[in-house]
């Protein structure tokens, strides 16, 4: 009987250390949470797969420069109930994008919402306590 006990103890130990082993994954250390980045660009490449689907974007910063940004969100099952799907972006795109930016300065982000061509909103991850900055309050990107 101790010896099941035991092996329960232990499991309930493994599958503790797990868990935060994978909620530690899907933290926000990485991203400045305190602002975030609008960008108007071109999509490159939409990649829809696990664990998180990203977005590329070509966008025309200040000084006239191309800059390549990547931007992850959820898996796709978590964006399909967003509204999301495989075709909602496709190379080409003229689309607008806010981001969560990361913390280096390099032009990678998590997507905070996306405004396609023709107006619709596509919401990215549920970040709380973070607001969406008005275009002309971003930096220019």
């Amino acid at each position: 009987m101790k010896g099941k006990v035991l092996l329960i103890f232990a499991l309930g130990i493994g599958v503790s250390i797990f868990s935060s082993t994978v909620s530690a994954h899907h933290g926000t250390a990485a991203y400045d949470t305190e602002r975030t980045v609008t960008l108007k660009g071109t999509v490159t490449q939409w990649i829809w797969s696990n664990p998180h689907c990203i977005l590329q974007l070509d966008v025309t910063d200040a000084s006239n420069q191309g800059v390549h940004w990547y931007a992850e969100t959820e898996n796709p099952s978590s964006m399909i109930r967003r509204g999301w799907n495989k075709q909602s972006l496709k190379p080409g795109d003229q689309v607008t994008l806010t981001v969560m930016p990361v913390k280096n300065g390099n032009p990678i982000g998590r997507i905070i919402e996306v405004v396609l061509p023709n107006g619709q909103k596509l919401p990215g991850r549920s970040i709380p306590d973070v607001q969406i900055s008005k275009p002309e309050d971003s930096p220019k990107q």
